[in-house]
């Protein structure tokens, strides 16, 4: 069976592929190339480059599992290579010498996938590890690979019929498991009951791996256990008996809990899935205490299923982590609003000219010319201006529409982050009211963290089992908006609001050498991560300054999108000026990433970014800067939020626009192709030599 997962051809022992993770992973899909398991190794390597920028993947002992999805990828496969050089992957005890990459199609049927799974949890076993650091050939590797996934353990695993040999066999090993043992006084009257789920983003391996270690560190304990892996090769959920009789529960998930609402009153342990992998004697322990302690956290059952329940509140992640993931997901939800309602507002301007933003001159002063057209006239009635003004008004008012709940939506799902659905409802509230006393998007910022932590404190309130079933629905959205909304009204409104109009008045004051600065600052964050936080800040600054409309607001959103276009379009023209720099897929990304960043899709440059990071990111850096710089020199406005050269039409000097592109891009290229001209990067310096030396 493993002659479909791995082969000799895809083993490579005691090889230098590389000096970062970047050029081993790199190196071990451009193999599968080669081995006919994935039709675009650049594609591969691009996907497990972007799971390991999500989270790691080094484990103790040695051991990295790099892993990913991708259409490219024809069969379910695995490369390894035994490193020379050890790689450091993010494990906590070092480098790593031992690398699976595993590779699964996007449609990877259930039987791949469990013997993915398989294997995962072979490398928490001590004898299996050691037997491929002394295996003496490829063949003997593709035997212990054969030996450890051809048993396809079942899913869910009970250790509640464990032999007091098991308790003799936790004995013989000490370490955090002696912690468990000693809490587990031969006295007890029952044996904990623990009840564990595990759960990461792509389901293939950490998933697996976490279960076993629990299991193996539950065994060590003495304890009965019981493990839900919610992962790729499919779930058996726990029958209700299990449930029922379970003490506490872990949640090792790093995505949301399936079917949370389960386990509502049940103690919990949450952490992410490389806790459990990394420290589960510890987990267990503590998962134990708590069953013990009847003040320990508890179940909310009304948050279940949230997409971001686990993530948001592993109990393993720092709070100034938590935060970032709360703002981050608020400004996620926010930008689709942000470029419907933009592009429609685009689009209205468009039809019917800018006049349609203007405040109109009769009794319905609190409207612009295009929501009042829009409210007084329909297509049997058009205005004096015919279709094209009415058409142009209509858009402009869903588009106004749509920018107006940027405010609430940011501080609704930041508060839903923190506290689940329950927490929506307040959160909206508090962008509202941040709307209502002129705080705005500051006062969104504040009153949906204020709202996510009001709505949890009050989900912690120990009620009457009467009362739980209202807490979502009835309790913590009603007492959660009235104190928020009191909050921001009696309190925190008038300051956030003063902070906001000196923001606001600050910006409309820059000019000559201090607006030149910002733009350059904002070119920066634009290029720094591509699409990541950075980027998400300076684009989130840009478009909430959107909806005010005044010039230096618009002179933003000019700098970070021309800042954001450089980095595609830079790649795009080093690709054809210097070509024997890049490799072949890098040279078919440099095709793609002309669109790509003429439409201002600043990601079409993390192919070229992940690969070579060092080289790269810094010259897009200087190319943003500079456009950021001119666009705020030129005094150029841009009043869509997205869409490039695409949105010309809402530019006040789109020529004046192109000409700091040009420059940014020029200069982009030029700094990228010095770099890798005067020293080529590790994955091309290293890789494809080893590739045309290793036998087949």
């Amino acid at each position: 069976m493993s002659d479909n997962i791995i082969t000799a051809a895809t083993v490579h022992l005691d090889v230098d592929a590389g000096s970062d993770p970047a050029a081993v992973i790199t190196y071990l899909a451009e193999n599968l190339g080669e081995a006919g398991r994935t039709t675009d190794p650049s594609e591969l390597s691009r996907a497990a480059l972007a799971r390991e920028a999500k989270s790691a993947t080094g484990l103790p002992g040695g051991i990295a599992i790099p892993h990913a999805r991708a259409a490219s990828v024809t069969t379910a496969s695995l490369a390894f290579a035994r490193l020379s050089n050890n790689v450091d992957f993010g494990a906590p005890d070092g480098p790593a010498d031992l690398v699976f990459l595993i590779a699964a199609p996007e449609g990877a049927a259930s039987d791949h996938m469990k013997l993915l799974s398989s294997l995962a949890r072979a490398l928490v076993r001590p004898d299996f590890v050691a037997a491929l650091r002394e295996a003496p050939s490829d063949e003997r590797v593709v035997e212990l690979v054969d030996e450890a996934i051809n048993p396809a353990p079942a899913g869910s695993t009970s250790t509640s019929a464990a032999p007091a040999a098991g308790a003799a066999a936790a004995a013989a090993v000490p370490a955090a498991g002696t912690k468990t043992a000693k809490t587990l006084s031969p006295d007890s009257q029952k044996r904990p009951s623990i009840v564990a789920i595990t759960a990461c983003p792509t389901g293939i391996a950490h998933t697996y791996m976490a279960a076993d270690a629990l299991k193996y560190a539950a065994e060590r304990a003495g304890v009965d256990f019981h493990v839900e892996p919610q992962g790729s090769s499919g779930t058996t959920p726990f029958t209700p008996d299990v449930i029922a009789g379970a003490d506490a529960v872990i949640f090792a998930t790093d995505v949301g809990v399936k079917g949370k609402s389960r386990f509502s009153g049940k103690p919990v342990i949450e952490s992410g899935v490389k806790r459990a992998i990394n420290e589960p004697d510890k987990m267990i322990a503590e998962a134990v205490e708590a069953s013990r302690n009847p003040h320990a956290s508890r179940v909310d059952g009304s948050a279940d299923d949230g997409a971001g329940a686990a993530e948001g509140s592993a109990s393993s992640l720092s709070f100034g982590k938590k935060i970032q993931q709360a703002l981050m997901t608020g400004v996620s939800y926010m930008i689709p609003f942000v470029a419907a309602g933009g592009l429609l507002i685009a689009l209205g301007f468009l039809l019917a000219g800018y006049e349609i933003a203007n405040k109109t001159l009769d009794s319905s002063k609190t409207l612009s010319d295009g929501a009042y057209i829009a409210l007084n006239n329909s297509l049997w009635d058009l205005p004096a201006g015919g279709l094209g003004q009415y058409l142009g008004g209509v858009s402009f008012a869903i588009g106004a529409l749509a920018m107006s709940m940027l405010v609430p939506v940011l501080a609704g799902y930041i508060s839903f982050a923190i506290a689940d659905r329950p927490g929506i409802a307040p959160g909206f509230v508090a962008g509202l009211v941040s709307v209502a006393v002129g705080a705005s998007f500051i006062g969104g910022l504040i009153g949906g963290l204020i709202a996510g932590a009001v709505c949890l404190a009050i989900s912690r309130l120990p009620l009457p089992q009467w009362a739980r079933g209202l807490q979502p629905v009835i309790i913590i959205p009603l007492f959660g908006s009235l104190i928020v909304g009191g909050l921001m009204f009696m309190l925190l409104g008038k300051p956030l609001a003063w902070v906001t109009t000196q923001l606001t008045d600050g910006l409309n004051s820059m000019s000559g050498s201090s607006k030149i600065v910002l733009g350059v600052v904002l070119g920066l964050m634009m290029c720094f991560d591509l699409g990541g936080p950075v980027n998400k800040a300076a684009y989130l600054f840009a478009t909430t300054g959107l909806a005010i409309g005044d010039t230096p607001q618009l002179e933003i959103m000019a700098a970070v999108m021309c800042a954001g276009m450089v980095p595609p379009l830079a790649m795009a023209l080093a690709t054809v000026i210097r070509p024997g720099l890049f490799t072949e897929p890098e040279r078919e990304n440099g095709k793609a990433a002309w669109f790509l960043g003429a439409a201002f899709i600043s990601e079409g440059a993390i192919p070229f970014a992940a690969k070579d990071p060092i080289r790269v990111i810094p010259s897009m850096m200087a190319g943003g800067a500079l456009a950021g710089a001119l666009i705020m020199a030129f005094g150029v406005t841009q009043r869509a939020p997205h869409g490039g050269i695409f949105v010309f039409f809402t530019m006040n000097h789109w020529l004046l626009f192109l000409a700091a592109l040009a420059a940014g891009t020029v200069l982009g290229t030029v700094c990228v192709v010095a770099a890798k001209q005067f020293g080529r990067s590790a994955s091309r310096q290293t890789a494809a030599p080893e590739l045309e030396t290793i036998p087949a």
